[in-house]
């Protein structure tokens, strides 16, 4: 988590946020084992999935060339299960979109389940307003939106599980509101049981 917040050893050691979550979590050591791990995975040569993504972003925010070479190279970015990037992958795309860059995402704010290891359903919830494109007409910038096409018909699931899936996600107080149809029969009636 660390990692996806951009925090080095010694700034994780130092934030107060961490420190007493992991006090709280009974996990006081949590910065003492993220130094080690460091140091070890610095000895092996190697990265974790997270050094890559973090390294990646250091690249790309610090070098305004390499950036450049890389937003024009990849001019089309398609991005599957956009609802379950984290916050160093969303910079990563901030990074590389450029005025000739065409992003395309795919995914469902309803269907954000890795939040307990990084995702940020924000990047989906907000990303007409992060990518909208901007041009300049006599010196006044103006803004578009980004496109939303929503597919909202479902093939797999029977008409009672498409509406009792569309009466808990109509409660989420933040969403992309759609309303998710079948034409599959109604199927079983959906049951509910308390398992404690």
């Amino acid at each position: 988590m660390a990692k996806n917040e951009m925090l080095k050893q010694e700034e994780y050691a130092r934030n107060s946020r961490f420190i007493n979550k992991d006090e709280y979590s009974n996990i006081p050591e949590t910065s003492r084992i993220y130094d080690i791990y460091q140091k070890r995975i610095h000895q092996a040569n190697a990265m974790d999935f997270d050094d890559i993504l973090l390294y990646t972003y250091r690249l790309l925010d610090s070098n305004p060339d390499i950036r450049e070479k890389y937003s024009k190279r990849f001019r089309y970015i398609l991005v599957d299960e956009y609802q379950d990037t984290n916050d160093v992958q969303q910079r990563i795309l901030t990074r590389l979109a450029c005025p000739s860059t065409h992003i395309c995402v795919v995914g469902d704010d309803a269907q954000s389940i890795y939040g307990f290891r990084g995702a940020n359903v924000d990047n989906i919830l907000t990303f007409r307003e992060t990518f909208s494109e901007k041009t300049e007409t006599d010196g006044k910038v103006e803004s578009r939106p980004a496109q939303i096409f929503k597919l909202e018909q479902n093939y797999r699931s029977t008409n009672n599980i498409v509406l009792a899936a569309n009466s808990l996600i109509a409660h989420n107080s933040r969403q992309i509101h759609k309303t998710v149809f079948t034409e599959q029969n109604d199927g079983d009636p959906v049951a509910l049981k308390n398992l404690y």
